[in-house]
């Protein structure tokens, strides 16, 4: 991607995002795969077929009570309520490893 193509998104936008589960910062994957403009479908994938490239703890699943307990915090996330498939967290300390 050139400089020109190049989208800049705020630091509150991110920081909004992070959320602390299990004493981690961590990132709901359709929140981080919205920063990078694809879908959370895709981003899964490939993080699933790229498994290599990332440290064994670097996403877990949320459990029903974390599950419930996000979405009556955060109010952009009550479409997980309703979600048949687990999400999935991604630390936020090891989050630039997409970049690569």
């Amino acid at each position: 991607m050139n400089e020109e193509n190049k989208i800049i998104i705020p630091d509150e936008v991110i920081m909004n995002k992070i959320l602390i589960i299990r004493g981690i910062k961590v990132m709901i994957d359709s929140d981080l795969a919205g920063l990078y403009g694809v879908t959370t479908k895709r981003m899964n994938e490939q993080v699933k077929r790229n498994a290599k490239r990332f440290p064994v703890d670097f996403m877990f699943q949320l459990t029903e009570p974390e599950k419930q307990e996000v979405v009556a915090k955060c109010d952009h996330l009550k479409e997980l309520e309703q979600a048949k498939q687990e999400e999935v967290e991604f630390k936020e300390r090891k989050r630039i490893g997409f970049k690569s």
